[in-house]
């Protein structure tokens, strides 16, 4: 007997849609927009033979209803097969689109007729007589002022008592051909395979400039409350605040980390938990839930978040030890170990168990530790340490948020390789710490930022802290205040989203021991006496502003370095919406240089342009090509520049 063979179930669709982009490499997580982009896809369609085809995109936001928008093909005059389209987000959540196409049976007809009319066929009648069915039907699915016209093309083009010139004439209407596409038969198509998703976060998510501190050395949550006006004149977009949860007494850390705390020392905020309360109490001494509450209004009231650090961890004395000691990780003899990271160790913290049997509900408490934040009004999470919790609980915890506050915006203090980096971006997280601050020469950042800014950025958006309360390197402990004011400018310039740990703005680098990032007198483990009157927050307000009134500095897609010809100078052209903005930065905190700015053709300016210094309001004539600069340390630091006519 013949072997026995399988064939499909139905008739395969005989035109393909595949290669969907957006896209994320290896199909895992979901590319990243913000709200009032305009989101651009393609695909491609083709099918076997000669056939006119015509496609179109499906597009549903999150809670909304599918729309219909057409595709076009984008290389028409070529025999290529892509097709693009492109919609507005108007709010953040998941979106949603897929791709279709469909034969144009009535314009490859049509087509197909044209070209016998060139060729010299005489004979038409029957290609015309199937014409005419074609317009019939079209007029059976049309509706409106559509429907007259197509029937009385499809009684004319059918009618063999004309002379077939006339009848051809009619056929080939544009007009006609336009009504009929109105109304085609869409049946006997193709589809992508798999629905495309979008993730879609408010601006914040991709542009903001973020001031951290502690409130214990501000007066608590009130004292907070009371600089909101000041930080947002500065042009600050979030104030970000380490845990204001109670600290744990158990092996409290004294001043610079000493293993045994005095009776006045407070302890590491991320500490976290004593017999008042856990994740989701307030330190008495900061202040009370109902001060939260008053914190965030009064933020969002002046164009601010307040963000809050999000920290997995326990101290000794948190109630969960005690409610829920099978959340954690005991040794042998019943004791528990104390969280590490070599060389550091955090005698007064211990991780949760996450490969407890009780997950579940160890999910779902931390899960609620975040909604009550979130119903406290803050909006704005930065997380500690991801990398070493499951990223499909940041997954599924991202997600469950975002299920009723899409608007929540989490960023991952994540200092380790770039793929799990990378990871956390596809898990949800809207953005990311970076290298930036050990990328220090020409070459290191100018190799970083164009990778942040290709492929990298469909998962991962950076945010540029220049320092933390844990970073102070060995630039910053050493290079003088001139090197705070170039690392200030590269931050604020190369990435969207940046920030400064108080202190900054006051050249604070006195670091606890030689070879150590860590700062003397930490504050993670000691309250200061702070005010808001650092010598760079003057320069700091005027960065704030030349962001938010720029375009191009707004974004990192369209980021370029450019040439200079001396490796103490950084420069870059960013380009959005309109918008060119070319930057210079010195990196020589002692001497001026001297160098070019190599402005390249693809940036699409004309060969002379006037550029306006937005530092200082001075005009320049520039051009494609060589453009001399001189940076002077104080005196002229760097030009930001912005394209202001031909």
């Amino acid at each position: 007997m013949p072997p026995r063979h399988t064939l499909p179930k139905n008739r395969p669709a005989r035109i393909v849609v595949a290669r969907p982009l957006p896209h994320v490499h290896g199909g895992v997580g979901r590319p990243k927009r913000t709200v009032g982009d305009t989101v651009a896809v393609s695909v491609d369609v083709l099918r076997d033979g000669h056939e006119v085809l015509d496609a179109e995109i499906r597009v549903r936001p999150p809670g909304g209803r599918w729309r219909t928008l057409p595709l076009v093909h984008l290389d028409p005059e070529s025999l290529g097969v892509r097709w693009g389209a492109s919609f507005p987000v108007d709010r953040p959540g998941p979106w949603t689109w897929t791709a279709c196409a469909w034969v144009d049976r009535y314009a490859s007809w049509r087509h197909e007729l044209a070209r016998k009319v060139d060729g010299g066929q005489e004979d038409l009648g029957s290609e015309l007589a199937e014409g005419a069915l074609l317009l019939r039907a079209a007029a059976e699915r049309a509706a409106g002022v559509d429907v007259e016209p197509l029937a009385a093309g499809a009684e004319r083009v059918g009618d063999a008592s004309l002379p077939q010139a006339e009848r051809v004439v009619a056929a080939l209407d544009v007009d006609l051909a336009a009504a009929a596409s109105r109304h085609q038969d869409k049946g006997d198509g193709g589809e992508l395979e798999e629905v495309q998703r979008v993730d879609v976060d408010v601006a914040l998510a991709r542009f903001g400039a973020w001031y951290e501190l502690f409130p214990r050395s501000w007066g608590g949550l009130d004292g907070v409350r009371r600089r909101l006006p000041a930080l947002a004149e500065l042009g600050f977009d979030v104030v970000y605040l380490p845990p204001i949860s109670p600290i744990g007494r158990t092996n409290r850390k004294g001043r610079n980390n000493a293993l045994v705390a005095g009776p006045d020392d407070p302890g590491s905020p991320w500490a976290i938990g004593d017999e008042t309360g856990g994740h989701d109490a307030v330190h008495p001494e900061l202040g009370s839930v109902d001060d939260v509450r008053a914190l965030t209004a009064d933020a969002r009231a002046l164009g601010m978040e307040i963000a809050l650090d999000l920290a997995i961890q326990c101290s000794a004395d948190h109630p969960w030890l005690t409610e829920h000691p099978e959340w954690f990780h005991h040794r042998p003899d019943g004791t528990l170990k104390y969280a590490e990271n070599p060389p550091k160790k955090y005698q007064d913290i211990y991780n949760v168990d996450f490969d407890c049997d009780d997950w579940r509900n160890l999910w779902q408490a931390l899960l609620f530790v975040v909604l009550e934040w979130v119903d406290r009004g803050v909006h704005v999470f930065r997380v500690d340490n991801p990398h070493t919790k499951p990223i499909p609980f940041w997954t599924w915890l991202i997600g469950e948020v975002r299920k009723t506050n899409p608007e929540v915006v989490f960023l991952a203090e994540a200092f380790t390789y770039r793929a799990m980096m990378q990871a956390l971006g596809r898990a949800g997280f809207s953005q990311g710490y970076t290298y930036f601050t050990w990328k220090q020469t020409a070459a290191e950042l100018g190799e970083y930022v164009t990778e942040l800014a290709g492929e990298e950025s469909e998962v991962f958006r950076p945010n540029f802290f220049v320092n933390t309360p844990d970073i102070l390197t060995e630039q910053l402990q050493h290079g003088g205040p001139e090197t705070f004011v170039s690392r200030l400018l590269l931050a604020a310039t190369l990435s969207p989203s940046y920030g400064v740990y108080s202190g900054f703005e006051s050249f604070e680098h006195g670091a606890v021991a030689p070879g150590s990032e860590e700062y003397l007198d930490s504050e993670k483990y000691e309250a200061k006496e702070r005010t808001l009157d650092g010598p760079l927050l003057p320069l700091i307000a005027q960065l704030n502003a030349i962001r938010r009134r720029r375009p191009a500095l707004q974004h990192l897609v369209g980021t370029r370095i450019l040439a200079t010809e001396n490796d103490q100078l950084l420069a870059h052209a960013k380009q959005a919406h309109g918008d060119t903005v070319l930057t210079v930065v010195l990196l020589d905190p002692a001497n001026a240089q001297e160098g070019v700015c190599i402005v390249p053709w693809e940036l699409g300016l004309p060969p002379s342009f006037e550029v306006e210094d937005e530092l200082t309001g001075e005009r320049f004539r520039w051009q494609v090509g060589r453009n001399y600069v001189r940076l002077e340390p104080v005196v002229r630091p760097a030009h930001i520049l912005t394209v202001v006519g031909p």
